[in-house]
């Protein structure tokens, strides 16, 4: 099983590096499903607009929503996160390379969002790479009970890991 995360402390930063990664990898040929995470700070508040962006199409999904002045709710959209991981499921069955996933966030620990779909990926021996904030670390190595690989939030290290399982995978064939 070929499963990698990481891990970054500033705000954004897991998402501009799974993002720049995954335009690395696109470049070299790599062949890749999933999502990644763009956000775009709003003028009027602290918040921002949540965008994901579905590979291998490069369809956007906005997964936040605005619950207006004051709101302290959560703003993803579950419905739209849950459109992304349908677009994503079906990307599986073309046998991608790599499947990218943004963020193991609350909706994974508690069993939805992309648990499922990180699930099957592994099952059939696609290799998964994901981002995971440090509220959930313990509720994700939980899920994979212990056999996810914790990389260095770098451009250069992940690129490294994806290219030696695409050797390995390459000899075992």
């Amino acid at each position: 099983m070929n499963l990698a995360y990481v891990t970054t402390q500033a705000r954004g930063a897991t998402d501009r590096l799974l993002s720049a990664v995954a335009e690395r990898l696109e470049a070299e040929g790599v062949r890749l499903a999933g999502v990644v995470q763009t956000n775009t700070e709003c003028a009027d508040n602290a918040h921002c607009d949540m965008d994901l962006r579905v590979m291998p199409t490069g369809e956007v999904i906005r997964i936040s929503q605005s619950l207006g002045a004051g709101a302290r709710g959560c703003r993803l959209d579950p419905g739209e996160l849950e459109r992304a991981v349908g677009l994503v499921m079906g990307a599986l069955g073309n046998g991608p390379d790599l499947l990218i996933v943004n963020k193991f966030g609350k909706h994974e620990a508690d069993g939805r969002g992309f648990r499922p779909l990180i699930a099957e990926a592994l099952a059939q021996d696609i290799p998964v790479l994901l981002g995971v904030n440090g509220l959930n670390e313990e509720k994700f190595l939980d899920f994979t009970e212990g056999a996810a690989e914790k990389l260095e939030p770098e451009i250069d290290r992940l690129v490294q890991w994806m290219r030696r399982v695409l050797a390995e995978r390459s000899q075992a064939a």
